[in-house]
């Protein structure tokens, strides 16, 4: 669908109309001199919206906030979150806005919202903006992310503003112009647990179903099926990260969304070596949002939003706990079921055999103690069935086994190492790579973030000549640390 009338968005406002009380009205701070660093052409077309259209002024003026597209709402939403275990009452976009909602052709919601576009009256202290490389990450680690077919928030554009940001150094300033199923988050619930307004608690609740869960909507206990069908979702989603080695860094409950997808992941990142206390947040301290821990904190995060649908569970306080703990019961083993799922397929396996979990815990443990690299191990390992390569030395006993299992289930191993790349990627958005393209994106070179990409949304395809994309860090480089961008 090509846009008539120039009209650049066509924005619905669901939420303002159903949640009042969830946000506040408010304007972004004006950039003084806007450029687009980045338009997602890919994402636009499949929202229906006009490349062309938003790389005009009238479209960069929208994306960074310098003008509001007709029906755009610009609203501020509230929510509360336990960030690193502490609960904070009032969080809220303390430097963003929901523009509105867009409806794809096939009729799928989204919300366009920016991000780094000013103080709010939910800030809590710096200025609101945001710097370029931050913002890029964003759109880097999305576009990877979504190419592995991990739900995630996307970046439609990256907007530079003209102006600088004050942070170790001024930083060239930047507005992202990001794409979500919707920004509720459990930390949104928690917020409206906490105003003590049932009305508005039940509000929310209702549009979250009618929004991400409408087959729930029916069910003898809505909000408990609503739920289950988070609980689940947020398994598939942890579960997804496992298997890439991906590390949110900061799953504080107010970046944990009730639609599934993965959102705030600023100081995110993939491991190179396989290890379960993988941390590279410089803010994670003590490990809590460590690599192997995600799946815990993930339950203990669906916990939290338990707690707040107990007065729409059951009138009697014992019974609603009752039941939403028989339903948060159910999240480890949708977990491991998804896990365990995910991890037959990079290894070749078309079956499900009884001591499948005590083969990849053996494979983990030798890749732990050998110090492999996550994303090179399963490459190697699909080598090693054509052929090609022997086995790395600390796996030799293990890939005695895994043949044999494979043996068992009559799979011939030259269409199991196809299969194995088809799911195990080459290319992901390695540290050292991601850190290079932002860095001279920062200084203004975009090509090397550009070429990044390119490969990233092809992740499972060797391309000649970007041998040293699909290779770890180099043994001798200092420890990678990741930031908020805040």
């Amino acid at each position: 669908m090509k846009l008539a009338n120039r009209q650049l968005f066509g924005f619905d406002n669901t939420l303002v109309r159903d949640l009042h009380g969830l946000y506040q009205t408010w304007q972004p701070v004006s950039a003084p001199a806007p450029n687009l660093l980045v338009l997602n052409d890919s994402l636009a077309v499949e929202l229906d919206l006009d490349p062309d259209a938003l790389r005009s002024a009238e479209g960069v003026a929208a994306l960074v906030g310098n003008a509001a597209p007709p029906g755009a709402a610009n609203v501020a939403l509230a929510y509360a979150g336990h960030q690193f275990g502490g609960y904070s009452p009032r969080l809220g976009d303390g430097r963003a806005l929901l523009l509105g909602e867009i409806v794809d052709g096939r009729g799928h919601r989204f919300d366009v919202h920016l991000k780094g576009s000013g103080r709010t009256p939910f800030a809590r202290g710096g200025d609101g903006k945001a710097a370029v490389g931050p913002m890029l990450r964003e759109y880097v680690v999305g576009e990877a992310l979504h190419a592995l077919a991990i739900p995630t928030t996307r970046a439609l554009a990256v907007i530079a503003t003209g102006e600088e940001v004050l942070r170790e150094r001024p930083l060239p300033g930047a507005v992202l112009a990001r794409v979500a199923a919707s920004h509720i988050r459990v930390g949104t619930f928690q917020y409206a647990a906490a105003t003590g307004d049932s009305d508005l608690l039940r509000r929310l609740a209702d549009h979250a179903i009618a929004r991400h869960y409408p087959a729930v909507a029916g069910a003898e206990q809505p909000y408990l099926a609503l739920l289950d069908a988070v609980v689940d979702a947020q398994a598939a989603l942890i579960a997804k990260w496992m298997l890439v080695g991906f590390v949110h860094g900061v799953m504080n409950t107010d970046n944990m969304t009730i639609s599934g997808e993965s959102i705030d992941f600023g100081p995110c990142a993939f491991i190179d070596v396989h290890h379960p206390s993988a941390v590279f947040s410089s803010i994670d301290q003590f490990g809590r949002y460590a690599y192997g821990n995600q799946p815990r904190i993930g339950l203990w995060n669906l916990a939290r939003l338990a707690g707040t649908l107990l007065p729409l569970v059951a009138a009697d306080v014992d019974e609603a706990v009752e039941a939403v703990t028989e339903v948060l019961q159910r999240f480890t083993p949708r977990y491991e079921q998804h896990w365990l799922e995910g991890m037959r397929a990079k290894l070749g396996l078309r079956s499900a055999g009884p001591d499948d979990r005590a083969l990849v815990d053996d494979l983990l443990a030798r890749m732990t103690d050998a110090a492999l690299d996550h994303t090179e191990t399963f490459r190697a390992l699909a080598k090693v069935l054509r052929g090609a390569d022997p086995p790395p030395e600390a796996l030799e006993p293990w890939v005695t086994s895994w043949r044999a299992r494979l043996a068992a289930e009559g799979s011939h191993e030259a269409p199991a190492a196809a299969a194995m790349d088809r799911v195990n990627p080459l290319y992901i958005a390695r540290n050292h790579l991601v850190e290079e393209a932002l860095t001279a994106a920062t200084d203004g070179d975009l090509a090397p973030l550009h070429d990044l990409v390119a490969l990233l949304k092809h992740p499972f395809d060797a391309v000649p000549g970007h041998d040293r994309y699909a290779l770890a860090a180099p043994g001798d480089a200092p420890p990678h640390v990741t930031y908020c961008g805040t």
